[in-house]
C-alpha cells in the first residue's frame, strides 16, 4: 500500500473551510467522478457566474485539493485523492 501524504494543519484549515461550501463540495464531487474532468463540462453543470465559478476552483486548489492542468486558454480538473485521502485519514483519528 502507498503511503499517503500528510496533510499541514494549516492544509487542514483551508480543506474544512473549501468543503464547508455547498457548491465546492459538489464541484469536488463532480471532479472526482471523472479521471479528468474538463473544467468546461463542470461549468456547464453549475449555475453561477464564470468569475464564481473561477473563485470556488481557487479554492479548491489553495486548499490542494485539485490541481489544475491548463491547455491553452482550456484546463482539466483533477482530484488530488492522496490530499483528500490524508485529511479524511486526519479526521478518523480524532
Amino acid at each position: 500500500m502507498a503511503k499517503r501524504n500528510s496533510v499541514s494543519r494549516e492544509q487542514m484549515r483551508l480543506i474544512a473551510k473549501a468543503l464547508a461550501d455547498p457548491r465546492r463540495y459538489e464541484i469536488l464531487k463532480q471532479i472526482g467522478a471523472a479521471d479528468v474532468a474538463s473544467c468546461m463540462d463542470v461549468r456547464g453543470c453549475q449555475s453561477v457566474s464564470a468569475a464564481t465559478f473561477s473563485h470556488h476552483l481557487k479554492e479548491l486548489e489553495t486548499a490542494g485539493l485539485i490541481r489544475i492542468v491548463r491547455k491553452g486558454k482550456f484546463a482539466d480538473l483533477v482530484l488530488q485523492r492522496d490530499v483528500l485521502h490524508a485529511y479524511l485519514d486526519h479526521l478518523g483519528k480524532i
